[in-house]
């Protein structure tokens, strides 16, 4: 089934709703990211689930903005966000199978749980991970701590 013809299982917004999403496909759980990037972007580490990109549709985008820095560890990344209300929603490297989103952009009830934490060697010190998920020094290295959910 396309995504055009599969009906949404989560969907999504930007805090001003300039940026919706659809995810048509499933949702894989939550990836916290504390690379320094992500920090600077979010204001503290990230929280971003993912969807193979073909699942992901976006609605609403008039105010979808992309940036790109070379001081990015992921080559060709780049980090959507709403030219409005600034909200940071999308993070997408090229080349990879799945696109990530902003896990708090998601409409609730998520049905997602967090899955685990990378880039450990560039977290902050203003806080402490005590939750028990998988951690990695750096990137997951294309390892997944989740489960899809449909």
């Amino acid at each position: 089934m396309t995504a055009e013809a599969e009906a949404p299982r989560a969907t999504g917004s930007c805090l001003c709703g300039g940026v919706r999403f659809e995810v048509r496909g499933p949702v894989r759980d939550v990836l916290f990211c504390h690379c320094e990037n992500c920090r600077r972007t979010h204001g503290t580490y990230s929280a971003y689930a993912s969807s193979r990109r073909e699942d992901l549709v976006v609605t609403a985008g008039d105010t979808l903005r992309w940036y790109h820095t070379d001081k990015d560890v992921t080559p060709d990344v780049q980090r959507g966000f709403c030219s409005v209300c600034g909200a940071s929603v999308l993070w997408d490297p090229a080349g990879y199978e799945y696109v990530y989103f902003s896990a708090g952009c998601l409409d609730t009830p998520t049905h997602i749980k967090g899955a685990g934490h990378i880039w450990l060697s560039e977290k902050s010190d203003y806080y402490e991970i005590t939750d028990g998920l998988p951690t990695s020094e750096g990137s997951s290295k294309g390892r997944y701590f989740g489960t899809p959910h449909d």
